[in-house]
């Protein structure tokens, strides 16, 4: 059994109406004056406000920041820095998707630590403590809350750059159904597929451990049953919020055992084309689902006989029959993304086949590849390229 460590840093808040105890949590940790990091369309819907008053009760004064992107770069970073710095913050919430999580995360590290984004680029790069942060997820995708990561895209080259450290960790994340039920269709659709994505790709990296396979198991469990009722019924709190603990668990997996060849092949797609994420994850998971089975055919079983509510699958070697799981895994993968509209071919969305040999590249350098099951570099890219044409 491979050696491992476990360590939860972030305390997790539940509940339909948590968000009304962020000024109470965030005065048991000594908030003072607070940058709330938050996308725009959260002030729209009310989010904000909501979070904003519940501080204020508990006598912390509020800097509002919402300059950034779906996919906040490192001159958003920069600038929620100066304004961080100018301020006089003493502590940062994230509110709102992974784009939230991660400015929040990036800001931290350039106030506390110096320097440019760049330089955090990896793991455990940050010499100094950072200020106490508090994650408030509002759709069910990325997990951010749940990590101690934050991707940052390089203004320069348009690269995603993975930085992470322990101290990146949020103190509380407060989970509640009631924000998540305002994501709208459009929103939930892509964002839940990403977290499906996750939990299938952390249940089988190199990096996997008993902790983390618990964690990507039960949310396979909770996802794959309740995002096409959420699709359906995107305002049920009961199933909603059950894509809420599914996307959180999934991003506790990927904190203690990394990702795979899907995420390293999205991201180039996301860099060149602008292609949403989840989007871009749709688009390649069953295939790469398809090209691994060989190496992890059993444990790709093992997820189906989860979703058929077994307790593990039929007996099978790391392998089995390549193909045979993996297939099934596969389809049951494609009907969830047709369930939702998305796509499932590049030749669907107008990628050229031309660019492969690029994107091939550019996803070899993506630092979660390393973590695939089988072996992945640019002659493995461009096959999945190809298969999901």
């Amino acid at each position: 059994m491979q050696p491992f460590e476990f360590q939860s840093r972030t305390r997790v808040v539940f509940g339909e109406g948590a968000l009304s105890r962020l000024g109470q949590l965030a005065g048991e940790l000594g908030f003072r004056r607070a940058l709330l990091a938050a996308d725009k369309g959260l002030v729209d819907v009310g989010h904000v406000s909501k979070a904003v008053a519940a501080l204020r009760a508990a006598r912390v004064d509020v800097v509002e920041f919402h300059d950034f992107a779906p996919n906040p770069d490192t001159n958003c970073v920069e600038r929620g820095r100066a304004l961080a710095g100018a301020e006089k913050i003493d502590s940062i919430i994230g509110l709102g998707g992974g784009s939230s999580m991660d400015a929040a995360k990036g800001i931290n590290f350039l106030l506390t630590n110096g320097g440019r984004m760049q330089d955090y680029q990896g793991y455990g790069k940050a010499a100094k403590p950072l200020l106490p942060m508090i994650g408030v997820p509002t759709t069910t995708g990325t997990g951010s809350e749940a990590q101690s990561y934050a991707l940052i895209t390089d203004a320069g080259t348009r690269a995603k750059m993975a930085c992470g450290d322990p101290k990146a960790s949020f103190r509380v994340a407060i989970l509640d159904p009631r924000l998540a039920a305002t994501q709208p269709r459009s929103v939930l659709a892509p964002a839940g597929y990403d977290a499906i994505s996750h939990a299938v790709e952390t249940f089988v990296t190199t990096r996997r451990t008993p902790v983390s396979a618990v964690f990507s198991r039960e949310a396979w469990r909770l996802l794959s049953a309740n995002y096409p009722r959420a699709l359906d019924s995107p305002g049920d709190l009961e199933t909603i919020g059950a894509m809420q603990l599914g996307a959180h668990f999934a991003g506790a997996a990927i904190e203690n055992s990394m990702l795979g060849a899907t995420h390293a092949c999205a991201n180039p797609l996301t860099a060149r084309y602008g292609t949403l994420h989840g989007i871009a994850i749709a688009l390649l998971l069953p295939h790469v689902v398809r090209w691994n089975a060989r190496t992890v055919n059993g444990r790709y079983a093992d997820l189906l006989a989860v979703a058929a509510g077994l307790q593990t699958g039929p007996p099978a070697s790391p392998a089995g029959h390549a193909g045979d799981a993996g297939d099934a895994l596969a389809a049951r993968l494609e009907e969830l993304a047709a369930l939702a509209g998305l796509a499932t071919r590049l030749s669907a969305v107008g990628i050229p086949r031309d660019d492969f040999p690029a994107l091939a590249q550019d996803a070899s350098q993506q630092w979660t590849g390393k973590f695939n099951p089988r072996p992945f570099d640019a002659a493995a890219a461009l096959e999945v390229y190809q298969c999901a044409y």
